[in-house]
């Protein structure tokens, strides 16, 4: 099973969608903030491109995201 059809990682998605709906952004300004087009976010956000973790951490910090209560959250979904 690829890692973007699991619950861990629909969990992940879940988290950054809505770090990025409470900090009021559309998917083009977050794209805009992280250098990258609205298609990076809209890919990741529908779940047809993998994160990686350098990904991750960048989107946290441009969503205001403390990536390490992320992954706590996270870890409950990995068995």
């Amino acid at each position: 099973m690829k890692s973007i059809h699991t619950p861990a990682y629909r969990a992940l998605i879940t988290i950054l969608v809505g770090a990025r709906h409470n900090a009021g952004l559309t998917q083009d300004q977050l794209a805009k903030r992280l250098g990258r087009p609205q298609s990076f976010v809209a890919k990741y956000e529908n779940r047809e491109r993998r994160l990686d973790v350098i990904e991750f951490l960048s989107l946290s910090k441009a969503l205001g995201l403390n990536p390490h209560e992320a992954i706590h959250f996270i870890e409950e979904y990995i068995k």
